[in-house]
């Protein structure tokens, strides 16, 4: 990945001192050499100037905040203050911007392109239901369906020769069939049946339903290669054909997990709004997780991606899943 020098990186000034505040500041800080730099927050409480939130600390107050961003040479100003309303000195934001070329950005925006992600700490469901949607790219919604296809039969077609392999592998490796087939919930909320690859013993859930973690003694020896390279998950071509899922999208997930995590995680279902992918960009940006906190981290993820799909979102998860199977990364 490339890194700035830190005399390139953007100066970043946060106005506010909340745990929304911090947050960001976290996230500029653990991604050091990619473009930002937190100078410090800017507060409305005067007792807090100079005093350290997380190392940056607090450089000012809104009331000098002109002179705070000349003083610091501020690029950037994240605005990140639950209450703004007649706490914002507009004309002065608006000032900043078009005179001095300030870029000011809403936190949860900001958030989202910094971490790919829709931030967790405040979500609403209006930070889903505006976004940048153009003509482009409703036409692109209307010929997806076609791509889908298109590339299905295309994959399936360049892979046979590796499927026959692997369907021969497991019928050598153990006993049982070479496919199963499981219940998951699609797009509204309708379910369907998903094909894998058996990468199991056939007595994997003879206790009932958990999630596979990693290094689980239930995987056979050919599963946990097929499983690192991802090539138990091939026979879903088969779902995308027949329109159950999309090549890219939210993993499906189980009627049993989706119950219990729609009742913990809000607005979980909302990944229903599209449907389900064979790799999605939680899957290229998170690493595979058998726990409730791994499925909320992921679905903020998926979040982000039902909110800003595109063509270009979708060809830069594409990579990133040759890439995943060719490191073999996140593999469990």
């Amino acid at each position: 990945m490339f890194h700035f020098p830190s005399r390139l990186a953007e100066r970043v000034l946060i106005l506010g001192t909340d745990l929304q505040a911090v947050t960001i500041a976290r996230e500029i800080m653990r991604r050091r050499g990619q473009g930002y730099e937190v100078i410090g927050f800017v507060g409305h409480d005067l007792a807090l100037v100079g005093q350290s939130l997380i190392n940056p600390c607090v450089v000012g107050v809104m009331t000098d905040l002109e002179a705070v961003v000349s003083k610091y040479r501020a690029d950037r100003l994240v605005v990140a203050m639950p209450d703004r309303r007649g706490r914002l000195p507009l004309d002065l934001l608006l000032k900043l911007k078009v005179r001095d070329g300030v870029v000011l950005e809403e936190a949860e925006t900001f958030y989202a392109n910094l971490t790919g992600k829709i931030a967790g700490e405040r979500l609403r469901l209006g930070q889903l239901v505006f976004d940048d949607a153009t003509r482009w790219l409703r036409f692109y919604k209307r010929v997806r369906r076609l791509l889908d296809l298109a590339l299905a039969i295309f994959i399936g077609i360049l892979t046979a020769p590796l499927m026959l392999l692997t369907a021969l592998a497991i019928k050598l490796d153990s006993r049982g069939p070479i496919f199963y087939r499981q219940e998951r919930v699609g797009i509204h909320n309708t379910t369907f049946r998903i094909i894998k690859f058996r990468s199991m013993r056939v007595d994997a859930e003879a206790n009932g339903p958990v999630w596979a973690g990693e290094g689980d003694k239930r995987v056979t020896r050919v599963g946990r290669w097929i499983r690192k390279l991802r090539i138990d998950e091939l026979p879903q071509l088969i779902n995308i054909i027949y329109g159950e899922m999309s090549l890219i999208g939210p993993r499906p997930e189980r009627p049993v997990f989706v119950e219990q995590l729609e009742q913990r995680i809000p607005y979980y279902s909302e990944r229903h709004l599209v449907k389900p992918g064979l790799t999605g960009w939680a899957q290229v940006r998170y690493p595979y997780g058998a726990s409730f906190e791994d499925a909320r981290e992921k679905h903020l993820y998926d979040l982000y991606y039902i909110k800003n799909q595109s063509p270009m979102l979708d060809a830069l998860i594409l990579l990133e899943t040759v890439r995943i199977v060719i490191f073999g990364r996140f593999s469990r």
